[in-house]
């Protein structure tokens, strides 16, 4: 699968997730960015990459 990506602080983020498709962040950051058209997917351990890529398989299939 091919996507753009990018990182950024949460106070950018709010600014430019306006064309975002996807956010991936934190349980606690999440709650930060309010509402969003884009789907989140919360990461606990972000080393973890199967816990990573299991929540970005369930958000792409449902």
């Amino acid at each position: 699968m091919e996507a753009d990506v990018s990182t950024t602080d949460i106070s950018t983020a709010k600014a430019v997730l306006g064309d975002a498709d996807i956010v991936i962040t934190s349980p606690e950051l999440a709650q930060q960015l309010g509402e969003l058209k884009a789907k989140v997917v919360t990461i606990k351990n972000f080393v973890n990459f199967q816990e990573m890529k299991k929540a970005l398989e369930k958000t792409l299939k449902g």
